[in-house]
This record gives C-alpha cells, sequence and structure tokens, in this order.
C-alpha cells in the first residue's frame, strides 16, 4: 500500500482526542476524516485537531472512498448498530469499549465480520501495555505460585448527569464505562472463562457503582468494583499461593515506564517495565493486521465473551442470584 492507512473517526467523542494522539505517534497510518450527525461540528473537530476531511453523516463517510478503516467510539447503544453498517461497507472497524450494548449484539458484529470478510476488534488498549507482558511472565514462572484470586477496580467522580454514561438509554453505567475493563483483566489474568457472575448495585437512572465477583472453572476466583459516582481509584492485585502482584495503576500504565509490585512474604520487589501508549499500539496492532491480512492480538470473539460476563453480572444485580455465564 502505497500511502498511510488512513482512519475515519466516527463522531466527536471525547475519546477519539486520546486516540489521535496514539494514531499520531504512527508512520503507518493517520487521521484522514472525522464524521458527525451535525457538519458544523465535524468541521469544526476536524479543524481544530488538523483532520483533512469532515463528513455531516456517518454514511457519506462510509461512501466517499476517502478512508480505509474506521475507529467508532460513539455511545455503547450506536456501537452494533453502525460498525455493521460500516463492515457492510467494506471497512473494517476498530469498536471502542464495551464492543456493543449486550452479548447478542456483539454476536452480530462478528457474524457480519465473517460474512463480510471485513476485519474487527475491540479497542480495549490497556492491554496493549507492556507491563502486562511482564505481569503474565511473572505469573507463569511461578513468582506468586498458583493464582488464588483477583481483584480490581476502576471508579470516577462523574457529576454531570447529564452526560451519556448516566443514560440509560445510550447503554451507560459504572459496569459498562469502567467496569468492563475489570471483566477484562480477570478473564486475561485467570486464562478462561468464567462459569459463574454475582454481583450488586447501586442504581438511579443507570448502575453508578457496581460490585461484581467471578468464578473460574480453574479455581480462580475475581472481585472487583467500579462507579462512576465516587471519589476516583484505580487498583489490581493478583494473589497466589506464594505470593502476589499489585498494579497501582492498571488502566493507564505510563508512557515512559511501567511499574508494579511484586510480593513474597515479608520480601517487596518493585518492578520496572518499558512505557507505551496504548491507544498507539492499538492502532498499530490493528492497521499490521489490515495491511498483513492477519488476525488482530485479541480478536472480535474475545470481546463477545466479554460482553457475556457483563450480561450475565446484570442480571444477577437484578435478579439477587449467581448466574451462569453463557
Amino acid at each position: 500500500m502505497s500511502h498511510p492507512v488512513r482512519w475515519g473517526i466516527l463522531s466527536t467523542a471525547n475519546i477519539g482526542r486520546s486516540f489521535m494522539i496514539g494514531v499520531g505517534r504512527s508512520r503507518n497510518s493517520c487521521i484522514q476524516a472525522v464524521a458527525s450527525r451535525e457538519w458544523t461540528r465535524a468541521s469544526e473537530w476536524a479543524r481544530e485537531h488538523g483532520i483533512p476531511r469532515a463528513f455531516g453523516s456517518y454514511e457519506e463517510l462510509f461512501k466517499s472512498g476517502e478512508v480505509d478503516v474506521i475507529y467508532n467510539p460513539l455511545p455503547n447503544s450506536m456501537h452494533a448498530e453502525w460498525t455493521i453498517k460500516a463492515l457492510e461497507a467494506g471497512l473494517p472497524v476498530l469498536c471502542e469499549k464495551p464492543f456493543a450494548a449486550n452479548a447478542a449484539e456483539a454476536r452480530r458484529m462478528v457474524k457480519t465480520s465473517k460474512r463480510t470478510g471485513m476485519l474487527l476488534a475491540e479497542a480495549f488498549m490497556y492491554r496493549f501495555h507492556p507491563m502486562y507482558d511482564r505481569v503474565l511472565e511473572t505469573i507463569q514462572e511461578g513468582a506468586i505460585g498458583e493464582v488464588v484470586s483477583i481483584y480490581s477496580s476502576f471508579t470516577l467522580l462523574l457529576t454531570d448527569r447529564s452526560n451519556i454514561r448516566t443514560s440509560a438509554e445510550l447503554a451507560g453505567g459504572a459496569l459498562m464505562d469502567v467496569g468492563c475493563y475489570c471483566v477484562n483483566l480477570s478473564r486475561r489474568i485467570a486464562g478462561c472463562e468464567p462459569v459463574r457472575a454475582h454481583a450488586f448495585e447501586r442504581r438511579t437512572t443507570v448502575d453508578d457503582t457496581l460490585l461484581g465477583a467471578l468464578e473460574f472453572p480453574n479455581g480462580i476466583l475475581a472481585q472487583f468494583d467500579c462507579s462512576i459516582e465516587d471519589n476516583g481509584h484505580a487498583r489490581a492485585e493478583i494473589t497466589g499461593t506464594k505470593g502476589a502482584i499489585l498494579i497501582e495503576q492498571p488502566w493507564f500504565p505510563g508512557d515512559t515506564e511501567g511499574h508494579f509490585t511484586l510480593r513474597r512474604g515479608a520480601r517487596t520487589e518493585e518492578i520496572a517495565t518499558a512505557g507505551a501508549n496504548g491507544y498507539h499500539l492499538e492502532a498499530e496492532d490493528f492497521v499490521e493486521a489490515y495491511q498483513m491480512q492477519r488476525p488482530p492480538r485479541w480478536g472480535p470473539e474475545d470481546a463477545v465473551a466479554n460482553m457475556a460476563v457483563i450480561d450475565a453480572l446484570y442480571k444477577s444485580a437484578q435478579t439477587g442470584a449467581s448466574v451462569v455465564v453463557r
């Protein structure tokens, strides 16, 4: 391919700015266009960020022939609809987390990807950070013995109740916005899919706070808390029979360096890893997969599995009972 891979962004969502910074570090891709349902907004956003083209509808962008791949950071409730439309228009899609509003939508997205032959992946930027490869290596080397439990948290204080994350209609809520990271991390560390889920929530228009627990078939137990109504904290801890790994910055490990703590008995070791921009690495992986016609590092089936766990957690919170993950 003679030119850099050209990205088209759907919407002027704030997360698009972080994604643009990541792509801006790339040598083999660039942001070519942004589309919004309001042309004026798209035009202003494009001008502000130095994007060559703006479109007043997503369909116009799809038909323009000016982009090669799509980044979809639309509200959660719109992920499936516009990802499917992009795929059917012959455009690969990197869809922002959470992949869809539920697992059924996610499965339709994957089905469309397979039918059209278009590349599809979920944008979970944190998992590309090299710190996690080192964490997993440390576990596999037996440094903490057999993994027993996983704990994670991701919370923030959202004071603006007009924000889309407080809208049930737009599939907002703490679990969808930030708890999905905890679910993803738990699954990755456990190395398999959970069989049961249980959850408790504080709810207004959406789940403002949710506490979840997962049981894995290999005996590992995971618990997490997520919130859009508390002071804000983040942490992850993986506990084993011989020690533990503590991660103080699990979701944004650091551009210049990553860090985690290894504890074994009374001994504590601080381990530094290479730094990275997760948005850059996820974009690079997707572009390379597109150019080389290979699967992305994490395929869309992983996104379906994550949504299935989220579905089970919501069902448990609503019924008060443990739910089998399907």
